[in-house]
């Protein structure tokens, strides 16, 4: 049996080989991100994104005028992104960081993490990762996770795979009495794999608020 690799391989093998078969591809960012900052009202200014991957969110936010911080683990997918960024101007608001989440964070405020599909077969303590992010952001902060809750033919997720619901994600996470939920929902979506392939699938989608000033005089991380 072949050992299970760690986390930061297992993306440097997906990240190097998509990132030599697709370069040309044009970068999307994910539709719900774009419906929910039209329809919510989401102060524009700092924002980090955990797992960037290829960088179509982070990109997008940034032409809109985001400062934005891409985190990921992998350095091929960092490296990427930091070019993309200096040959499509954005390098001034948009700044791709290394990080392995599980051991460390960006040390800034945001006011808005953003976490697509931070999905992965290594566990990484996935709720405490974004409870210590929500100790990034001050009154008024906003968290966006979008979340599988279904597997595309194409994933490397095992197709039986159980996803919870929005609301159990959200308990899961364990976020501060100062915050509130502001959506937890299922969402589909016809979506295109890596070979122009179409299926449905689902997504969950959370988004909470921080809305107390409980966080005033609080250390960032």
């Amino acid at each position: 049996m072949n050992a299970t690799p760690s986390n930061e391989a297992f993306w440097e093998n997906h990240y190097a080989r998509t990132v030599s078969s697709s370069s040309s591809a044009p970068l999307r960012p994910n539709d719900a991100l774009v419906h929910l900052l039209a329809t919510l009202d989401i102060r524009r200014g700092r924002a980090l994104e955990l797992g960037a991957g290829s960088g179509g969110d982070a990109v997008w936010l940034a032409e809109q005028g985001w400062q934005v911080t891409a985190a990921d683990i992998s350095a091929t997918a960092i490296a990427q992104l930091g070019e993309l960024a200096n040959a499509l101007g954005l390098s001034s608001n948009l700044h791709a960081v290394r990080h392995d989440l599980a051991r460390s964070m960006p040390s800034a405020s945001f006011d808005l993490v953003y976490a697509c599909y931070l999905h992965t077969p290594v566990d990484i303590g996935r709720p405490g990762i974004l409870r210590r992010v929500s100790d990034l952001m001050g009154v008024g902060g906003t968290l966006i996770v979008v979340d599988h809750a279904s597997t595309a033919p194409w994933s490397w997720a095992h197709p039986d795979t159980r996803y919870p619901a929005p609301e159990q994600t959200y308990a899961t996470i364990g976020l501060s009495d100062d915050w509130e939920p502001l959506l937890l929902t299922a969402r589909e979506r016809v979506a295109t794999g890596p070979n122009g392939q179409t299926a449905t699938v689902t997504d969950n989608l959370i988004v909470a608020r921080r809305i107390d000033d409980a966080y005033a005089g609080r250390a960032t991380v």
